[in-house]
């Protein structure tokens, strides 16, 4: 029978479970820069923590919907300032501490509160990225109390009626207090190690190899359904596949889209298509360089970039590309004044740089990732198809990376890099958690931009009541934002994921949320 591309939208019905389940081994595109929960922005982290911690709330397989984690419930007051979260009774972690309402706050002081001893000096930047500003005026959070054991209360200086799905990203997870303060500030790092209640625990970290998680058998969702999970550093997607091929681990992602049909046609393997939940995108450095504050030049340069033809060669079926850092599934929330289409100029870029003094052409710098993402599964390549881009217009780029946790670091402070490639996958069902980490307060660092009017956009947009409402808002926002040509949009994507056919019961999730506890290795 001829698989159709709609049936490789896999959900791996939950099987009952072998008397000796195995370990699953999972091929992963990277090392975590860290382990230690609000002090992330990538997933390549944020994929272990998932299994480490656990979250106030959880998204249900599959989908954006947020349902009970670690609170049971939750109830805003009128004005939405005010969100009372009742916490689960009886969950441990993994160090045997209780979890409750203390747990709850230490974790959001650290994550909040610029000058929390428990910080030891670390940036806690998922804070910023999904909240915006740390502790003071501008923050959204006047502070948090607790009502008895289990009980805790968000109190907010502006309504947002998605609080409940931002405070339950994978970037949040709730981590031991007192393993916090017995590893101080080396938690979170292999010498430090990560405790929290989620359904593994931390067994082994070894640098530039794997990380080992054992069983959490006294989880409050029962114990994982398989014997333990390993993830190995693998950065090249071709050896991921020929890994899993060889049976050297049982699961990857960010595969190639042009490895689909090898996929496919291997009778060992299952192909698995994520929902498109993600932006890749090319971003300007305006902090250092004159030439990048001119936006005639930030224009010409999203102008020259044949994004079609890029994403038609790179990712195929499996990518599609357009002016909104929202991807399809929130196309609700774009603007009809804004061009769909992402077609180049050739001949308005070349204006644009002579207008603003650059005829004779100027020569960046182009840094591409160390690793494979879900929106740039082979980096190099893609940005090497950029600067050809780039260079027909007069602009030469000169291409460069280094070390994934030290060009995370860099891209988001002086002198920053001319151009990049970052993206960003969802971590909840709302445009905001794709604009307020990129245009919000907080989420500027890395461009040196700010927009104060789109930022008060996005804080109304998060006060919105209804979809329409909120949608107005957003449409505006997108306007700012791709007049500035800060960000350009080369993709939104669908990663491909594959497992050996012994491995069921994994349904991945848009956002960036996934735990294997559910998989049964046979």
């Amino acid at each position: 029978m001829k698989r159709t591309f709609t049936a490789l939208i896999v959900s791996v019905g939950l099987s009952l479970v072998p008397a000796q389940a195995a370990s699953l081994i999972y091929g992963a595109g990277g090392e975590p820069v860290s382990l230690e929960s609000g002090n992330i922005i990538d997933s390549n982290s944020s994929t272990v923590q998932n299994q480490i911690y656990d979250t106030l709330g959880e998204f249900k397989p599959s989908t954006t919907i947020l349902g009970p984690g670690l609170a049971l419930d939750w109830k805003a007051s009128p004005d939405m300032k005010s969100w009372t979260f009742n916490l689960r009774r009886g969950v441990k972690f993994h160090d045997g501490t209780p979890f409750n309402a203390d747990a709850v706050i230490f974790n959001v002081d650290r994550w909040w509160n610029a000058a929390s001893a428990t910080r030891n000096g670390h940036l806690m930047e998922s804070w910023g990225q999904i909240m915006g500003e740390s502790k003071g005026k501008e923050s959204v959070l006047s502070g948090v109390t607790k009502s008895g054991d289990y009980s805790v209360t968000f109190n907010l200086t502006r309504p947002v009626a998605d609080f409940p799905a931002r405070i339950s990203t994978s970037f949040f997870g709730i981590a031991s207090p007192s393993a916090v303060k017995k590893a101080g500030a080396n938690y979170g790092t292999p010498a430090g190690g990560a405790v929290g209640t989620g359904p593994y625990s931390l067994g082994s970290w070894q640098t530039g190899d794997r990380i080992v998680l054992k069983p959490n058998l006294t989880h409050w969702r029962g114990k994982p359904k398989n014997d333990g999970l390993v993830f190995r550093f693998l950065k090249d997607p071709s050896a991921r596949l020929n890994e899993l091929r060889a049976g050297g681990v049982d699961l990857t992602c960010d595969l190639t889209p042009t490895d689909l049909k090898a996929v496919q046609a291997d009778a060992k393997l299952t192909p698995i298509l994520k929902p498109s939940f993600n932006v890749g995108m090319l971003n300007i450095y305006t902090g250092t360089r004159k030439e990048l504050q001119d936006v005639r030049v930030r224009r010409a340069i999203m102008y020259a970039i044949n994004r079609p033809a890029i994403v038609e060669s790179f990712w195929g079926q499996l990518g599609t590309t357009d002016n909104s850092i929202a991807p399809p599934a929130l196309d609700w929330a774009n603007s009809k004044k804004v061009p769909s289409s992402a077609a180049p100029d050739i001949a308005r870029a070349k204006k644009l740089l002579a207008d603003a003094g650059y005829a004779n052409g100027l020569t960046l710098n182009l840094w591409y990732m160390p690793v494979s993402r879900p929106y740039f599964p082979t980096p190099k390549p893609i940005a090497e198809a950029m600067a050809a881009d780039l260079a027909a217009v007069g602009i030469k780029t000169v291409l460069k990376t280094e070390d994934w946790a030290k060009y995370l670091e860099d891209s988001r402070q002086k002198p920053g890099f001319d151009l990049y490639m970052l993206g960003w996958s969802g971590s909840y069902g709302s445009p905001s958690t794709f604009y307020d980490p990129h245009f919000g307060p907080g989420g500027e660092p890395d461009t040196a931009y700010e927009n104060k009017a789109l930022q008060k956009l996005l804080d109304q947009a998060s006060a919105a009541r209804s979809q329409a409402e909120a949608g107005k808002l957003y449409a505006r926002a997108q306007e700012l934002a791709y007049d500035s040509a800060v960000r350009i949009m080369m993709v939104h994507s669908r990663p491909l994921c594959a497992s050996r056919k012994n491995v069921t019961g994994w349904t991945p999730n848009p956002t960036n949320s996934d735990q294997f506890n559910t998989v049964v290795v046979k």
